[in-house]
């Protein structure tokens, strides 16, 4: 793996330096976008607008519209915003895990102590399993400010970006029921079926099926086969079967 990014975790005045790597990888498959009338690959090219010649990475900068010209930003300038965050995770609180909505969590990555740092990086951690709680703070990774988390996770720290409340769209524009009585033969029947199929969470027991279907597809495709097409139809349930489908669900 190569570490994405390099710095130190703050944990009160000690300093513990790390390096960050990606904790997940993309399941989907790797297709190109393909010109339908000879398979010709699609590239995609920087082009300037008034010109419309390509332009070299070389020669692109970032710039922030301001009423009607752009400043121009270098990557010294996106450091001098926040300079300790570029370097530094630093722990300012510790909060229970449960206390985090789910909506809130975003992407994982592992954390690794550099040379000097490995004894502090597992001080924190037993630290954190003791105590079953997290650390939050900030960093700033690719020009950008994440609120993250630092969690215990199978003998390693992994830290969790998560998305700030002004991130999390309101839930008001949607056009949710009003408060529609539920009958209790329903209510009892419902709680009856989440019992029924009530377990222990693996996730190693489950995995991508979508793509060891689609790759049946192109395989047969490959040797000139039609692969059969499943047609399914939901029958969407009404208020009126509610308690039919209920009680057939429990069989």
């Amino acid at each position: 793996m190569r570490a994405i990014w390099t710095g130190a975790i703050g944990f009160g005045l000690v300093n513990i330096p790390i390096k960050l790597y990606s904790a997940t990888e993309s399941a989907s498959l790797d297709l190109d976008m393909l010109d339908r009338k000879d398979l010709s690959n699609i590239k995609f090219k920087r082009v300037n607008e008034k010109t419309g010649k390509e332009v070299k990475w070389d020669n692109i900068v970032k710039g922030y519209f301001m009423k009607d010209h752009y400043i121009v930003l270098e990557d010294a300038d996106f450091e001098d915003a926040s300079p300790e965050k570029t370097k530094l995770i630093n722990l300012h609180a510790f909060v229970k895990l449960a206390d985090i909505d789910s909506v809130y969590f975003e992407t994982p990555y592992y954390l690794e102590p550099q040379k000097g740092g490995e004894k502090a990086y597992q001080l924190l951690l037993k630290a954190l399993e003791k105590t079953k709680m997290a650390g939050l703070g900030a960093f700033v990774m690719r020009n950008i400010e994440h609120l993250t988390i630092i969690k215990p996770y199978k003998n390693a720290l992994v830290l969790n970006k998560i998305r700030y409340q002004q991130e999390i769209r309101s839930a008001d524009e949607l056009k949710l029921p009003d408060t529609i009585k539920i009958q209790k033969e329903e209510m009892d029947m419902a709680t009856q079926l989440i019992k029924q199929h009530s377990k222990t969470f693996d996730i190693s027991k489950y995995k991508n099926e979508y793509i060891d279907d689609l790759l049946k597809i192109i395989k047969q495709k490959d040797k000139g086969k039609r692969p059969t097409i499943r047609k399914i139809k939901i029958e969407n349930t009404k208020g009126d079967d509610l308690l039919a489908k209920l009680r057939a669900s429990l069989g």
